[in-house]
């Protein structure tokens, strides 16, 4: 998962992103709107970090993102492959 694929299906991650930065208001996600670099300069805002690390974070949730989505596939596929 790319973050195009988060920008496009960024009403379904919100949530996501709200259980893991809770300090983000729902104003910050409207004004963020699906761009990476506004959510990098809210969390480096709200949490008082540096760009560095606000990148890392935003950076891992993207791959946690990607991880669960590779996981579903993969139960999906064994799933249809019990059932042929």
């Amino acid at each position: 998962m790319n973050w195009d694929q988060v920008e496009g299906k960024w009403k379904q991650y919100k949530g996501e992103m709200k259980e893991k930065w809770g300090k983000l208001t729902d104003d910050d996600f409207d004004v963020i709107n699906g761009r990476r670099q506004q959510l990098v300069g809210k969390i480096q805002e709200r949490y008082g970090i540096a760009r560095d690390e606000a990148e890392k974070q935003t950076d891992e949730f993207v791959k946690s993102l990607r991880d669960a989505s590779d996981a579903s596939s993969s139960k999906e596929r064994a799933r249809r492959a019990g059932h042929s």
